[in-house]
Order: C-alpha cells, then sequence, then structure tokens
C-alpha cells in the first residue's frame, strides 16, 4: 500500500498555498510533514484526505487514482490536534461510529471497539462520555477511532499538540506500536524537529507550501539539502552566515580558523557556513575550539539545557548546551564552536560540504 501524490497544487483565490507537489507515502514507518505553522502541513494533509480540493496533479491510494474521491470513499482516518469526539455518545460508541456508518455487523464492531480500548487503555471508561475524559483520555479515544477503523490511510495533524508533557511523552512513544503491522500509511504532521526524530521514519520538511526535501528522518537531519532544509530542521534556528574561504583558512567577519573536515576540499570563494546551536557550547572542549564572542541577549533553560541568544557584530546567534549556566543579559560572553560540525552551502543554499 502507497498513498502517491503527483504534482499536486492548492490554490486559493488565484494564490498558490501548495506549489507541486509529488510524494510517495508508504506503510511499515511513520511518514512525517515537518515544518513551522503555515508551512503547508494542514493544507497538504486535507488535499490528501480529500477535505480540500486540487487544483491540479492526482492523489493515488494502492494504485486507484482517488483524486475525485469524497472522503468517505477514500477509507482514512483523521485525527486532530482538538479532541473531536461527539460529547452526546459514550466513548464506545464515538469509536464505534465510523464502523456503524460503514455496516458493519455489531459483533465485528464489539470486538475492533475492545481491540482499540485496550490498546489505548480506554477499557474502564468505555460507559463514559467525553466531558468526564481528560484531554488525553480525549485524545486516546480520537486515536482508538482512527485504528478501530482500519483505514488505508492514517492522517495524524499535531495530534499531541494541545496536550500536557507528560502526556505527550507517552503517547509518543505508543504511537509507532499502535499502527505497527496494520498496512496503513500513516502521516504525522509537527513543527518540531525533536519529535520528528523520535519518531523517525521518513520526513518531508515542509516551506511556504513546497517541500524542501523529503527521505530518512535521520539521513536528512544528518545532512540537509540546502540551507532551507537545515532551517527548518532545526530548533533552535540553525546559526548560519556569509563566510569565505581562502587557502587554509575561513573567515566569518572577524572571526577566523583553520580548514578542516568536509570544508578542505572547496574551493577559494565566498560561502555560507551553517551550524547547530548544540555546536556553540559557552566553555571550550577537545572538539569546540573556535572563539566567537558576543553580547548575551536572551537566555533560556529548558529543563537540563541552557539556551542563549547573542549578537556578534550584527549577527543573531544561538548556543545551546546542557546544563544550567549562569549567562547575564547583556555581558558579553565566549562561546566556543565545534568547526567539524559545520555545514557549508553555496550563496544560492545548495549543499556543498
Amino acid at each position: 500500500m502507497a498513498l502517491v501524490l503527483k504534482d499536486i497544487t492548492k490554490v486559493v483565490q488565484g494564490e498558490t498555498h501548495i506549489k507541486p507537489t509529488s510524494l510517495t507515502l508508504e506503510t511499515g514507518q511513520f511518514n512525517v510533514l515537518l515544518g513551522e505553522t503555515g508551512a503547508g502541513k494542514t493544507s497538504l494533509i486535507k488535499m490528501m484526505a480529500g477535505l480540500d480540493p486540487i487544483a491540479s496533479g492526482t492523489v493515488e491510494m494502492d494504485g486507484v487514482d482517488v483524486t475525485s474521491l469524497s472522503t468517505q470513499k477514500r477509507r482514512i482516518s483523521l485525527v486532530h490536534q482538538f479532541f473531536v469526539n461527539y460529547p452526546h455518545m459514550t466513548v464506545f460508541e464515538n469509536i464505534a461510529s465510523p464502523l456503524r456508518v460503514a455496516g458493519m455487523a455489531k459483533s465485528e464492531i464489539e470486538a475492533r471497539v475492545q481491540e482499540a480500548a485496550d490498546i489505548l487503555q480506554l477499557s474502564p471508561m468505555l460507559k463514559r462520555r467525553p466531558h468526564e475524559l481528560s484531554g488525553g483520555q480525549q485524545q486516546r479515544c480520537a486515536l482508538a477511532r482512527a485504528i478501530a477503523k482500519d483505514s488505508q490511510a492514517v492522517f495524524l495533524d499535531e495530534p499531541l499538540a494541545n496536550l500536557d508533557y507528560k502526556l505527550r511523552e507517552e503517547l509518543r512513544e505508543l504511537l509507532p506500536e499502535l499502527f505497527a503491522g496494520r498496512g496503513a500509511v500513516v502521516v504525522y504532521a509537527t513543527s518540531e524537529p525533536e519529535e520528528a526524530l523520535l519518531l523517525g521514519g521518513k520526513t518531508a520538511l515542509m516551506m511556504d507550501g513546497s517541500v524542501a526535501q523529503y527521505g530518512p528522518t535521520a539521513e536528512i537531519y544528518r545532512a540537509p539539502e540546502t540551507l532551507t532544509a537545515a532551517m527548518v530542521f532545526s530548533d533552535p534556528p540553525i546559526n548560519h552566515a556569509a563566510v569565505q574561504k581562502t587557502g587554509d583558512m575561513l573567515t566569518m567577519g572577524d572571526v577566523r580558523w583553520n580548514v578542516s573536515g568536509d570544508a578542505a576540499g572547496l574551493q577559494d570563494g565566498d560561502y555560507i557556513v551553517a551550524i547547530r546551536p548544540n555546536h556553540i557550547l559557552p566553555t571550550p572542549t577537545e572538539r569546540a575550539t573556535v572563539p566567537l564572542s558576543g553580547k548575551i541577549g536572551v537566555t533560556e533553560l529548558s529543563g537540563s539545557e541552557s539556551s542563549a541568544h547573542f549578537d556578534m557584530n550584527g549577527l543573531g546567534w544561538v548556543s545551546l548546551s546542557h546544563g544550567t549556566h549562569p549567562y547575564e543579559i547583556g555581558e558579553t560572553h565566549t562561546f566556543y564552536m565545534d568547526a567539524d560540525a559545520c555545514l557549508f552551502f553555496a550563496p544560492d543554499g545548495s549543499r556543498v560540504a
């Protein structure tokens, strides 16, 4: 089973919202759509689900063109970030609702609902109504409905976004198990790079209504093909700046360091250097040796990590490191860059090293 998009576009009042997009999404893995709010993730899901019209191109499911088919005829399930359950129905009735619409036998409905409820730990709550459930339980109910339906394609549009941290962690670990071996194409939209990495599978990086890169998630993270792809797949934002290579030296403003690694093969000239914040550290290490001085603007503590936004002669860069560090707003601090972790791009944004 595969869900194939062939040059699909979305046009609203003469404005192109989704540029020509071609993807082959397969079973046996998570297919992640990663991008910021407004990048086009939800629009693309609605087009695949038959909820939004396609201006051009085709959508195929299992080799069949379903472009003109209604949502009801596509054998799909859709789980939103909001808890979409029928308030007047019990949990059992909510999970069973698409099966009843399909005319399934009562015994089969009961078996499927019970299986889904067991998997999602909802069995003790089958007689309750949604308002009697917590947020996490309501989202479990929506996921159970998607599982019980036994769809060809399951679309998960930021399904964990409105849950607290602990519930998100629990459900994120559970999700790959829920759909393993079910033969459905699973498409998961998120704005968080870390979530894409945790889910694995393949990822389509989206920006401004187009796919910047698609492939195995870990490979894209390690080797983005363009600066745009690197920017989408980085949180905090990836640091980047103009750099010149001359002989065995690289120059970025008043910062200079010796060429090493893949950059050694570059011809002399102008490039863009990019480096993720976790390779800019507040103290030197064996790998992080290139000093960068900047004035601290904003600092953030997140669990066991510290980030510092600093101004380096007009360049706004970010450091992300383990532990807590006593930064002071307005102070000038020296950070240390791991030069071997730098990515290099041509002035047009294409990857060169």
